[in-house]
C-alpha cells in the first residue's frame, strides 16, 4: 500500500492506538443530568441536597460513559425512589468552574407532571437529599439560593 494512503488504511492497529492516545490526553468535561418535574398547579420540584447550600432540580452527575438521559433516570430512582421514564431534552447548559468543581455540561430533561399519587411515592432513599418542595416558577432562582425562606414552598 502506498505511503500516501491514510494511516487508518495502512495500519489500522496503529491508527486505533493513535486515536486512543489522543483520547487519553484530551480534557474531560463533567456531565450532569437534571429533571424538571411539575405538580398539578404548575409548580416546579426542587430538592435540598445535604452536600451543598442551594436547592436544585432532581438529578446529578453522570458516571463514566453513561448517557445523560440514563444518568437522569438513575439519579431520580436512587435519590427519590421513583421511576422516571425519560422526557425530551429541554436545555444543555455550560456551568462555569466554581468552588472545588471544574466546569460541566448540564442536560435538563422534561419530567412532566407528577400527580399527587406519584408524589406520595417519593422516598428520599440514599441520604443525599434532606427534603423536596414544589415552588412557583417565578420563585425558583430565589428559592435555590436562599433555602426557600418566606416562600410558599409546600
Amino acid at each position: 500500500m502506498s505511503s500516501d494512503a491514510p494511516l487508518y488504511q495502512r495500519d489500522p492497529e496503529a491508527w486505533r492506538a493513535h486515536l486512543a492516545e489522543g483520547n487519553r490526553n484530551q480534557p474531560r468535561k463533567r456531565v450532569g443530568a437534571d429533571v424538571l418535574f411539575r405538580d398539578e398547579a404548575g409548580r416546579i420540584l426542587l430538592v435540598d441536597p445535604r452536600y451543598k447550600p442551594d436547592w436544585d432540580l432532581p438529578g446529578g452527575m453522570a458516571e463514566a460513559n453513561e448517557a445523560p438521559l440514563d444518568a437522569a433516570k438513575r439519579e431520580v430512582r436512587e435519590e427519590m425512589g421513583i421511576e422516571y421514564v425519560g422526557g425530551r431534552l429541554l436545555v444543555v447548559d455550560w456551568v462555569s468552574p466554581h468552588g472545588p468543581w471544574d466546569d460541566s455540561l448540564m442536560f435538563v430533561f422534561d419530567g412532566g407532571l407528577l400527580t399527587a399519587e406519584e408524589q406520595a411515592h417519593i422516598l428520599l432513599r440514599d441520604g443525599e437529599l434532606a427534603t423536596f418542595r414544589f415552588v412557583e416558577g417565578k420563585d425558583v432562582l430565589y428559592a435555590r439560593r436562599l433555602h426557600c425562606p418566606d416562600l410558599d414552598c409546600t
